[in-house]
């Protein structure tokens, strides 16, 4: 069985981190280079940089400022945010990025996801899916959280897969910044239908919470922001408390 992985996740709004509550009322958070050194000492797995705003505001991501966060740490670091096009990606890779995420471009052009992969390989590529229960059913929302694709999310999961994604980034808008917990019903289901690693993100407050994730569904990293930044839940205390809890962690 593949150890879970434990990532921060940088919110980048002009060149701060955020952090909101159900991807609103934004707040800053800090500056992102000192966190990402910072998360590279306590021993996170991953990190994950998401420029929340460039699709929005229809322009790229922040590259001078993933090359800064790049310099300063040595863990596979994930890029998102305004990527539609191959050349998007190679700035990024050529800025320091490891893996690239996408999410809009990729509902708006499914090729994408293929393209990426063929270039780069599909463990390049990760699909974000912001996903929010509405109507009685999950679908998936695009644009920062502010557009409804009425694509139901079990179905885009799959067929994301199909295309080649080699990982997906899921988050629960409903649980976003609420610190009650993952949704784990969601996750369950997409883990459950994928044969790639689903990352978790979205309502973690404590450690139990992490455990719950991994014991009742089958995702692969849980994933959190605030509770990072602002030294609630430090990242070796968690790893310590899941080691308790006999969950094989990297």
């Amino acid at each position: 069985m593949l150890k879970k992985r434990i990532i921060p996740c940088l919110d980048i709004k002009n060149g701060r981190t955020v952090k909101g509550v159900n991807f609103i009322a934004i707040k800053d958070a800090g500056d992102p280079i000192e966190l990402a050194k910072r998360y590279v000492a306590d021993g996170a797995d991953e990190l994950v940089f998401l420029d929340i705003t460039a699709t929005l505001e229809n322009r790229k991501t922040l590259v001078s400022l993933v090359e800064k966060v790049a310099k300063e740490i040595n863990i596979p670091f994930t890029v998102g945010g305004g990527i539609s096009t191959i050349e998007d990606a190679l700035v990024l890779i050529n800025a320091g990025a490891d893996k690239i995420s996408i999410n809009s471009s990729a509902v708006k052009n499914p090729g994408l996801i293929t393209a990426l992969k063929e270039r780069f390989g599909s463990q390049f590529v990760v699909v974000a899916i912001d996903t929010k229960y509405t109507d009685n059913t999950w679908k998936v929302f695009t644009k920062g959280g502010t557009h409804n694709t009425r694509i139901d999310t079990l179905d885009w999961a799959k067929e994301v897969t199909a295309l080649g994604a080699g990982e997906i980034l899921l988050t629960s808008m409903n649980n976003d910044g609420t610190k009650d917990g993952f949704a784990i019903d969601i996750t369950k289901q997409v883990s459950n239908v994928v044969n790639i690693p689903v990352i978790a993100s979205g309502g973690a407050g404590k450690e139990q919470h992490f455990s719950d994730l991994f014991t009742n569904t089958e995702a692969s990293a849980g994933l959190a922001a605030s509770i990072f930044h602002f030294g609630e839940i430090p990242v070796p205390q968690l790893k310590n408390y899941l080691k308790k809890q006999n969950i094989q962690i990297r």
